[in-house]
């Protein structure tokens, strides 16, 4: 198990900081040259670094939320420190700074105090950050008709992740940006939940508030990997014999919320366009033993009218646009989350965030309303995506072949 396996990094990488604090902060002031308040400084370290662990094996609310903050920072304090002893290496032997400069006390504790500023700024403003829930536009031009209609504006949602992280607040302010873009299609792209419903506070409540979502046609759904019940221990998982798939629990909330979730299903809305909603690549759900291909999911439709595609992962472009799929819209990568994940993700995914034109497809791909594991967002946002998709016919249109955004 690759927890196991990183888990002793994890306690080294943990010995070096402290190590690191200690000397800073008996640097900045001799009390703390003290055992005693070593003894306490360390106690309180130890009990953040093994925050992780603690809440896995005792879930309370308050411990899970405490370790999903540390574990964001963790992310940046091991940046930040290897960045500054990478650039103390630096100046020590290719700028062959003095090395009773580098090594004064004045330096250290200075440079000490910007690296423990910097962490607790991005850590702070992260969290913030995560809750701030934008908008972005996109306008796609799809070259065949749709019954009575020119145009049909879509929300895409995705990565709710409602958990110990994401509650009703940020429902609220979910539903909220949807109902003021006067949608005539709401979908959510999978991941309601962060692998545990009994991490959900509330579900009623929150049940309420996504009832409060207003659209022509209504909200449909798809599951995501994280939709299923699973212990999960620092975002590593563990192996199991058997299926693992969403609880019951997660497929009443849905429909109590007024959400139609669709696994490899496909609806033809108004007898103007399909919308089909795909199983989850990772977990295909209950009663799936292997999702259905692209080709599988359009075979029998009227190619005619417009085909959109509602899948969690942005996979298959290729299959879905030759199988004639018109829109696909997903989310799961979060746009890495992150800085600088967000730039490993880019190099991962063919359309990782935002939007693609892949051989007359039309394909965008959200961030995400909610957070997975560190509870903040550090160079990316949360967000809703409004598309305007406009339907004309003639010659001088070439199927899928404009978009614009705007911010």
């Amino acid at each position: 198990m690759l927890a196991v396996f990183l888990a002793p990094f994890y306690l080294l990488f943990n010995f070096y900081i402290f190590r690191w604090l200690i000397r800073w902060m008996s640097s900045c002031t001799r009390y703390f040259q003290k055992p005693l308040l070593r003894g306490v400084v360390l106690f309180l370290y130890a009990f953040l670094a093994l925050s992780i662990l603690l809440a896995f094996l005792w879930p309370a609310r308050w411990l899970y939320a405490l370790s999903n903050l540390w574990f964001g920072s963790c992310c940046y304090i091991l940046l930040i420190v290897a960045a500054a002893d990478l650039i103390r290496l630096v100046l020590k032997y290719l700028v062959k700074v003095p090395k009773e400069k580098l090594s004064s006390r004045k330096v250290f504790v200075t440079s000490g105090a910007f690296c423990i500023l910097l962490i607790l700024s991005l850590s702070v403003l992260g969290y913030v950050n995560a809750r701030n829930i934008r908008t972005t536009h996109y306008e796609v031009t799809v070259d065949k008709s749709c019954q009575d209609l020119s145009s049909l504006r879509i929300v895409l949602a995705a990565d709710l992740h409602l958990g110990y992280n994401m509650g009703n607040d940020q429902m609220k302010r979910m539903v909220e940006k949807i109902n003021a873009a006067d949608p005539d299609l709401v979908v959510i792209a999978g991941d309601f939940f962060d692998n545990d419903f009994d991490a959900v506070e509330d579900p009623e409540t929150i049940s309420a508030t996504l009832r409060q979502i207003r659209s022509r046609y209504g909200t449909y759904a798809c599951y995501g990997n994280h939709d299923i019940q699973e212990k999960i221990l620092a975002g590593f998982t563990f192996p199991s014999d058997e299926k693992k798939e969403s609880d019951p629990r997660m497929d009443a909330f849905l429909a109590d919320s007024n959400i139609q979730l669709m696994q490899d299903e496909t609806l033809l809305i108004d007898d103007a366009f399909y919308l089909i909603g795909r199983a989850d690549r990772e977990r295909p759900g209950r009663g799936i033993q292997k999702r259905m291909t692209p080709q599988q999911l359009t075979e029998g439709l009227d190619q005619t009218k417009p085909i959109l595609v509602l899948d969690h992962e942005p996979d298959e472009l290729s299959e879905l646009a030759a199988a004639g799929a018109d829109l696909d819209l997903s989310g799961h990568t979060h746009d890495g989350q992150l800085f600088p994940a967000n730039l490993i993700v880019s190099m991962v995914w063919e359309n990782s965030c935002g939007y693609l034109e892949k051989d007359g497809m039309h394909s965008i791909v959200t961030s995400g309303v909610g957070v997975f594991g560190p509870n903040m967002r550090v160079g990316t946002k949360s967000e809703i995506c409004v598309i305007d998709c406009q339907f004309l016919t003639g010659e001088s249109y070439i199927h899928g072949s404009r978009c614009q955004r705007t911010l």
